[in-house]
């Protein structure tokens, strides 16, 4: 996979700014069954007490705390934004999230604290940021981390974000997700 350069990265700001604000769709699913596995799925079902289950975050343990962190339980990255990094839906998992929606996850859109309806769960934006990574750099590239992580990617939320679940349910690709 060829890796996309800023240049060509920044030329898809004004369509990711065209999200939609109130209620868009899933796009992608995948589950993480395992360190550096993912799995893309057209149905799952979202718990509090699993997360997306099927998902290995229940296993994986917070380094402050030695468990798993309810806070980082379920990811969502802006489907537009991926796409500008990298067009292959099939590529998609290789940033690590669970959810890719089309939804503007602007932090001035959905802050911490705003409910979301996926499908039939509910799940609560949380404070804890979500960044590009080492993993997220080896996988998509330098640019595309230093893009999500500038302060520009960090409003937008370009990233993502990290929610926990509040309201059990199940999800589809092509399901609303919608604030509530």
């Amino acid at each position: 996979m060829l890796h996309r350069t800023r240049e060509q990265l920044d030329e898809s700001l004004d369509e990711i700014r065209r999200s939609p604000k109130l209620a868009g769709t899933v796009e992608l699913i995948a589950r993480r069954p395992a360190v550096g596995e993912r799995e893309i799925v057209e149905h799952a079902r979202i718990t509090a007490e699993h997360g997306l289950v099927g998902d290995s975050w229940h296993t994986r343990k917070n380094r402050k705390t030695g468990t798993p962190n309810p806070d980082q339980q379920l990811t969502l990255m802006n489907a537009r934004a991926i796409a500008a990094i990298t067009p292959e839906r099939t590529e998609w998992p290789k940033a690590g999230d669970q959810l890719y929606v089309d939804l503007d996850l602007g932090g001035d859109n959905v802050p911490p604290g705003t409910r979301l309806a996926i499908g039939t769960a509910i799940v609560v934006v949380t404070a804890e940021p979500h960044l590009g990574c080492a993993k997220f750099t080896k996988q998509l590239g330098a640019d595309a981390t230093k893009w999500t992580n500038s302060p520009f990617g960090r409003a937008l939320n370009l990233r993502g974000i990290n929610a926990r679940v509040v309201v059990d349910g199940e999800v589809r690709t092509g399901d609303a997700i919608r604030k509530l």
